[in-house]
């Protein structure tokens, strides 16, 4: 089992910044290879926003490339998405998953973009 703790979520002007943070523990973080960000806005089906591999292979959506960047340290477990540019349309409920195809969801963040 691999449990997922999100953090970093808010509320942030346009073209603001937030960066979202997830830890990862349990019996099989050690066999983690996927992790990532996804999210879901209101009255829309849920969404990659981006992975990374753990050899640092990062796979975006076109609709936040150039604007979010996503990292990851192993040896702690983590995964952060530094989100700059935000647009109301980023306003969503952003999940940290493990795996591809997804294994494992954390609970959720809200990040809200308005002004």
């Amino acid at each position: 089992q691999v449990q997922l703790v999100e953090s970093g979520g808010g509320l942030v002007q346009p073209g603001g910044s937030l960066r979202l943070s997830c830890a990862a523990s349990g019996r099989r973080v050690f066999s983690i290879n996927v992790m990532g960000w996804y999210r879901q806005a209101p009255g829309k089906e849920r969404e990659l926003v981006a992975d990374i591999t753990n050899s640092g292979n990062t796979n975006y959506a076109d609709s936040v490339k150039g604007r979010f960047t996503i990292s990851r340290d192993n040896a702690k477990n983590t995964v952060a998405l530094q989100m700059n540019s935000l647009k109301p349309e980023d306003t969503a409920v952003y999940y940290c998953v493990v795996g591809r195809p997804i294994e494992y969801w954390g609970q959720g963040t809200q990040v809200t973009v308005s002004s």
